[in-house]
Formats: structure tokens, C-alpha cells, sequence
């Protein structure tokens, strides 16, 4: 009779809190650029017309409609 088959199980190296925290933190940041970028439409970056355009092209290249 053949042996059975046995594998074991893979290991799942543990997250330091350090490495999750800046993931968190990048992954905020991400998500506020994002939101800047695609949904703001001028309601936050009203500090001047270099932000508001730079917000209003990266919608362009990111094919967000906006107009």
C-alpha cells in the first residue's frame, strides 16, 4: 500500500508593528492623494490655481471625468 501524502502547512512569517504602521500610514496617504486627485473637484485645494490645476490634470491623466 503507498504511502499517504503529506505536505505541511506553509508558515506565515509574523508583521512587525513597525512595518504595519508605515503600511498604514502609506496606505493613508495614498488614499487622501486619491481622493484629492479624483473626487476633491476644487472643494479642499482652493489655496491657489498651481494646486487646483495640478489636482485638475492628474484627474486627466488618471481618466476621471471632471468636466
Amino acid at each position: 500500500m503507498p504511502k499517504a501524502h503529506t505536505t505541511k502547512p506553509l508558515a506565515i512569517p509574523a508583521v512587525s508593528p513597525k512595518l504595519a504602521a508605515t503600511a498604514a500610514g502609506f496606505t493613508g496617504i495614498m488614499l487622501l492623494l486619491a481622493y484629492l486627485v479624483a473626487f476633491d473637484q476644487g472643494a479642499i485645494s482652493q489655496s491657489g490655481m498651481y494646486l487646483h490645476e495640478l489636482m485638475h490634470d492628474g484627474r486627466h491623466l488618471l481618466g476621471v471625468p471632471c468636466h
